[in-house]
């Protein structure tokens, strides 16, 4: 009967450099025998210097040098001659950090990728405006958190869609700020306004660099780094859910499939991916609002009217069958006096859907690279002008709604309605995109804009009907399309997530569901850290 021989992919590592190390002493010995080289022959060790720290200078090898063995030389110790114990030396050094460097251990034939299960008080999924305010908070009270975020960054439309704006933190009539907590922190350490202030410059501020904001939340993570754990280039995959309760999400990541299990789960991923996919009702339009891909161009001159020129270029690109839609454009010079920042971009797709979210990301590449050709042909200032980037993620607006215990609709907004359970407030217009051309606008208002005075946003807003331990914040908690239109803004999806972190934290204390801690109670809890509604002046 032959012997079994062990797979080497699973044998022990001192086992291969054993076996490495015998078969190269004899091959030594065979070519260069026992007393005297035979030939000339030169051992070239430069491969090994990736194996080793840094040497002081003098001490390391240099590119391609060699230790030489000359023809005839006797074997003998000394700095300028291999012996058979140097060659030892160096082959069993080499073959002890190749053993570290290689794998050894497979994965075993058949087996399944998403055995790893991790567990955490609150699993917050998304780390967008929502995402990030809800991680935040749940840490700050106390709660052991884990934030799951598909890019390998935190700050959603601001950093991986390059959108500058601070949308929905003050009253367009009078600057007056309605949102503090988080959202006002993260804009204060951004450099914009003051930590007290009561009034911004603008209804609508916008931060000075979208990286120094990446850097700003990596720090804030940091901060809490003994209670949040993050994996970014991680999404969010699949969610096992029965009784009332979801019982573990599924994630993908360099560590393959693994299964979190979490008291509380926060969905934050914009499209209500975790809620829909645990079973609880949501509502998606057949049509919905059109993506939009935001760019930068720089080395441009301030000549002529511009926006009205770029305007111009547009139309005739589209007339010749360069550009399917657009809108606006916004031409801005946000971020240096030659470099304007765009938004004008106007794709038709469904965001929930893989193949045409695909589809749309490359429309919108597409259609950048069109914009700045006809510009850069038609608009004087635009001659020496570079396309610098366009941002990683195409924006999206809309998709899935939660429909929760509460669905907030168009009356609420417009008279003001007040809620016990109120947790944030929104003040942004219902700012509703169409799938068209619209020249000088982002939107086709009929018959005018429509403004809402400050208003609130309840708790049950964020409680989906059915699952127990989901929160839902962001621009897919329970709404209409049309009250949806304003409450999915940047600062005002910062209010919610800092609602349902609170609120997730609390849970963990008192060992209660998320639909067991009274919405009152979380406005409280709130209102003791400077956030929550700010509806009234």
């Amino acid at each position: 009967m032959k012997p079994t021989r062990t797979p080497k992919s699973n044998r022990d590592p001192r086992q291969l450099a054993a076996s490495s190390l015998t078969l190269a002493l004899s091959r030594w010995e065979r070519e260069n025998g026992s007393q005297r080289v035979r030939q000339s022959r030169a051992f070239d060790f430069s491969p090994l210097r990736t194996a080793f720290s840094p040497l002081p200078a003098g001490e390391g090898w240099g590119e391609g040098e060699q230790l030489e063995v000359r023809q005839s030389s006797p074997i003998a110790e000394g700095p300028n001659h291999s012996t058979r114990r140097q060659f030892v030396q160096a082959t069993a050094t080499a073959t002890a950090f190749a053993s570290l460097a290689t794998p050894v251990l497979a994965q075993p034939a058949g087996k399944s990728l998403g055995s790893k299960t991790l567990k955490t008080d609150v699993l917050v999924c998304g780390g967008g405006c929502a995402g990030i305010a809800a991680a935040l908070a749940a840490a700050r009270r106390s709660a052991k958190v884990m934030l799951v975020e598909k890019a390998p960054f935190a700050g959603g439309i601001i950093t991986c869609v390059g959108l500058p704006y601070f949308d929905g933190i003050a009253n367009i009539k009078d600057n007056r700020i309605v949102v503090r907590g988080i959202a006002l922190e993260l804009l204060s350490k951004s450099g914009v306004c003051k930590p007290d202030a009561t009034h911004t410059a603008k209804h609508n501020p916008t931060i000075g660099n979208s990286f120094e904001f990446k850097l700003l939340l990596d720090r804030l993570i940091r901060e809490q780094r003994d209670r949040i754990t993050v994996l970014f280039n991680s999404f969010v995959c699949g969610v096992q859910s029965n009784g009332g309760r979801i019982r573990s999400v599924q994630i993908a990541n360099k560590d393959g499939l693994v299964n979190v299990e979490a008291n509380t789960v926060i969905d934050c991923t914009g499209d209500a991916d975790v809620a829909a996919w645990a079973g609880a009702p949501f509502e998606q339009n057949a049509e919905v609002q059109p993506l939009t891909l935001h760019f930068r161009i720089g080395n441009v001159k301030r000549v002529g009217n511009l926006s009205q020129n770029c305007r111009a270029a547009l139309a005739k690109a589209q007339a010749a069958g360069e550009l399917p839609f657009y809108y606006g454009p916004g031409v801005m010079f946000l971020y240096h006096e030659s470099e304007v920042y765009i938004h004008g971009i106007r794709v038709p797709a469904n965001p929930t859907d893989a193949a045409d979210l695909s589809r749309a990301e490359m429309q919108g590449r597409a259609d950048a690279w069109a914009m700045f050709q006809a510009w850069r042909r038609e608009v004087p200032g635009f001659e020496q002008s570079y396309f610098i980037e366009a941002y990683p993620w195409i924006g999206v607006r809309e998709s899935r709604r939660l429909i929760g215990q509460y669905v907030l609709n168009e009356d609420d907004l417009m008279k003001a309605r007040r809620f016990d359970d109120a947790i944030a407030t929104g003040c942004w217009y219902l700012d509703l995109h169409p799938n068209k051309t619209v020249i000088g606008s982002a939107n086709d208002f009929d018959p005018k804009k429509v403004q809402p005075e400050p208003y609130d946003i309840p708790y049950r807003s964020l409680l989906p009907q059915q699952i127990e331990n989901l929160l839902v914040a962001g621009r897919c908690h329970s709404a209409t399309r049309g009250a949806h239109a304003s409450t999915r803004v940047t600062v005002t999806a910062m209010a919610m997530g800092e609602a349902a972190g609170t609120a997730a934290a609390m849970a963990v204390t008192a060992k209660k569901s998320a639909q067991e801690i009274g919405g009152v109670k979380v406005r409280d809890a709130l209102k003791a850290s400077g956030a929550g509604p700010f509806t009234d002046a």
